[in-house]
């Protein structure tokens, strides 16, 4: 693989050290050459660091691109790689001229890179974002920034994200505080706990709320001291602002400094109080020295900080959150210490060098073998179905249908019908389209090789017959603009009123050419409507195969509200359903008794957030003892997690059942909808009661005969292995439907 990297050369900081650490890696795997405009230290420190070609190509664009083309045409290149805004025009213009993929990494935010600079806001600013428009793809150096690439517009497969790596095979040498700091005029006790912060004097890093935060934490902690490192514009003011907020002697102004491992070394507290960011180095540095780290939620930070697990984050310019962290962590050092191991571990594992270049040479190929892909006119997936409306439930399905896509194809394009698009297109790094737009429908649907309608009971008129004619309406829509149609992982029914019954058979036999079913009595419906023409298969809910998340999101999510990770829980998964309201007591007696019987804390939590903390609250009210209730539980991967938690799960809600059984969790299950005595009754469970019928007695009844049966969790955890196994034929039908799917060019 040869590639060509192109940057202005003037580079500085984050951005710097991420091009010259990935050029000297990569080099060890593949050609690599860089291409820079101007001599400097960019240019200087890249010929030092060898392994690769490094060309210096002044001049006007043209005359660059002029000798970029020959160089092509003589020596060749797989992939052109640029970064920041003169790298991304040369691309922009270059790629006009020779067929070679173009890639670029996305630094920073392209409308803030010429803040104060009005003459080059107008004239590199917005030549920057006309070539990010014309390359082929794009890298945020952060979830956060690819997300907001996504938010932008730009086609969420055509985005990549990669995140800053550093070398953690690599010991820091110990540090003798004191003589480290005589040279500042910094001479900090034995016993103090010193915080640091390394970062440009401007406004983006808002050191203002940093003095404030540091003045309130240390008017109840002495031994608190502070070194900035750094230097910028607001020098002067930051320092009056400190000797006015009375922290003469505690703060130390440093200045710029060459030895920053030694810096890391030489702190307890590491700080970044930034009001926005990508991935700053600063933080993998302080991670590598094992510091305890306090850290605005920003950009792609609370992907490497899990709060108050492996560091702590506070919401930007909030003074008084960050002063109370720094409290607790300055009157703990064991706490210091293990969140700060904490954070090593991860960043070690998810973070380093080794892992940057693997997901950069991972990208490569991507699209190469995109590249090489025959053009189609007729090739992506279509998916319809009740998403994006915050029901973890309905979630997970659709993150179970596009891990099945993309098993199957990983570069078929997707798009999904929803009612939250921008929700969607970042949640699952798909396109998306609102649910209501018939205009953006009939144009995704027109370039649509496979429409699925699915997954979740669709189609019934429980809900309202609307919502049964919409789904019926998209099938037929998306079949007659030429697609083929496969109905996914659905449940079926119940259906009332013969002229419903008739149409939903007559749809689904003119325009479905398979249907899979997530449980056997969907099956019997279809039977009795009378369906004949397409392929009905039974398989199983496609949430089911979904992992849990890792261990540190779900301690965070449990920590920050209040829920101690390493309880005895026993979890309530409730809806707001007509006569809840009657049955909240129930509920309530229920969760006394597993306490008081089985020492099992309750936890309530939401899989919807509509109508279930609504339900949840109702009920937790009304208990007696010691219960937690949960705000919100995240997206299904953590839902999954906090259920893994728990001894034994109550609920009404199907996906809280589905998300338990997958993990061998005893169940009990409120049915007030037959899919949740479907489910149940496919699952070989019995211990579930009709809504209708659950009181305080049944209740307990149930907790008592799941909980006996706790220690046959190998049989339950045999029978999701089955189950998983029929699930299996989702994608069998999937792989065929594709791979028999005609491209039309």
């Amino acid at each position: 693989m040869k590639v060509l990297h192109l940057i202005s050369g003037g580079d500085v900081g984050g951005a710097k050290t991420h091009v010259l650490s990935l050029l000297k890696g990569l080099s060890a795997r593949m050609d690599v050459r860089l291409t820079v405009f101007r001599e400097g230290a960019f240019a200087e420190e890249a010929r030092a660091l060898g392994g690769f070609t490094v060309e210096v190509l002044p001049g006007r664009p043209g005359a660059v691109v002029d000798r970029l083309e020959a160089l092509l045409a003589a020596e060749g290149a797989d992939i052109v790689h640029s970064h920041g805004a003169r790298g991304n025009m040369v691309a922009g213009l270059l790629r006009r001229r020779r067929p070679v993929p173009t890639v670029t990494t996305v630094h920073s935010d392209y409308r803030h890179d010429y803040l104060g600079r009005p003459l080059a806001r107008v004239t590199y600013g917005n030549i920057n974002k006309w070539a990010l428009r014309r390359l082929d793809y794009r890298i945020g150096v952060s979830q956060g920034m690819t997300d907001l690439l996504c938010d932008r517009g730009f086609l969420p497969d055509r985005l990549f994200t990669l995140y800053n790596g550093l070398d953690f095979a690599k010991t820091p040498a110990p540090v003798a505080r004191a003589a480290f700091w005589a040279p500042y005029g910094f001479a900090p006790a034995p016993d103090d706990v010193v915080c640091g912060i390394a970062a440009r004097l401007s406004p983006v890093k808002d050191i203002d709320t940093l003095l404030r935060g540091f003045a309130a934490a240390a008017a109840h902690c002495p031994r608190l001291r502070l070194v900035i490192a750094g230097h910028g514009e607001l020098y002067d003011r930051l320092r009056a602002l400190a000797a006015s907020l009375g922290l003469d002697g505690r703060v130390c102004f440093a200045g710029w400094m060459n030895d920053m491992e030694a810096f890391y070394q030489a702190i307890d507290i590491n700080l970044l109080t930034s009001l926005t960011e990508t991935f700053p180095y600063a933080l993998l540095e302080g991670a590598r020295a094992r510091r305890a780290t306090v850290a605005t939620a920003v950009g792609g930070v609370p992907a490497l900080i899990d709060h108050m697990v492996s560091g702590y984050l506070f919401r930007p310019g909030d003074a008084d959150a960050l002063a109370g962290h720094l409290r607790r962590l300055c009157d703990d050092p064991a706490l210091r210490t293990r969140v700060g191991e904490e954070l090593y571990k991860k960043a070690a594992r998810a973070f380093s060098m080794e892992a940057m270049l693997d997901t950069q040479e991972e990208i490569y190929r991507v699209i190469l073998r995109r590249a090489a892909r025959p053009p189609a006119r007729r090739e992506g997936v279509l998916v319809c179905g009740a998403y994006g409306r915050n029901n973890a439930g309905d979630d997970a399905i659709l993150e179970g249908i596009v891990r099945e896509i993309r098993a199957v194809d990983p570069d078929r394009p997707i798009t999904v019908l929803s009612r939250s698009p921008r929700q969607t297109r970042r949640t699952c790094g798909v396109s998306s389209v609102y649910t209501f737009n018939p205009w953006g429908i009939w144009r995704t649907a027109r370039r649509t090789a496979l429409f699925i309608s699915g997954g979740g009971s669709l189609i019934q008129n429980i809900t309202s017959n609307r919502s049964l004619w919409y789904y019926l309406a998209t099938i037929a829509w998306a079949h007659r603009l030429g697609a083929r149609v496969l109905m996914y992982g659905c449940g079926v029914g119940p259906l009332t009123g013969r002229l419903n019954r008739r149409l939903t058979a007559r749809v689904l036999d003119r325009h479905v050419e398979a249907i899979t079913l997530r449980e056997e009595s969907s099956l019997a419906d279809i039977g009795r409507l009378g369906v004949t023409r397409p392929r009905v298969v039974l398989s199983a809910d496609p949430a089911l195969n979904l992992p849990a998340a890792a261990r540190e999101r779900v301690d965070s999510l449990l920590l920050s509200q209040g829920v101690p990770p390493d309880g005895d829980y026993i979890a309530f998964a409730l809806r707001r359903w007509p006569g809840f309201e009657g049955k909240a007591d129930a509920f309530a007696e229920a969760a006394d008794y597993a306490r008081d019987t089985y020492g099992l804390v309750p936890v309530f939590l939401p899989i919807e957030r509509r109508g279930d903390i609504e339900a949840a609250a109702l009920a937790a009210a009304r208990v007696r003892g010691a219960h937690h209730l949960l705000s919100h539980t995240g997206p299904a991967g953590e839902v999954i997690g906090i259920l893994g938690r728990c001894r034994a799960v109550v609920a009404m809600r199907l996906h809280a059942l589905i998300f338990a059984s997958g993990q061998g969790i005893p169940l009990v299950g409120v049915a007030y909808d037959d899919k949740v005595t479907a489910f149940l009754t496919y699952m070989g469970q019995s211990w579930y009661t009709p809504f209708a019928s659950a009181d305080a007695a049944r209740l307990k009844a149930l907790i008592d005969g799941a909980l006996a049966e706790s220690g046959r969790s190998e049989e339950r955890l045999e029978a999701v292995t089955r189950l998983r196994a029929v699930e299996g034929r989702n994608m069998e039908i999937l792989r065929e439907m594709l791979r028999t799917t005609p491209c039309q060019k």
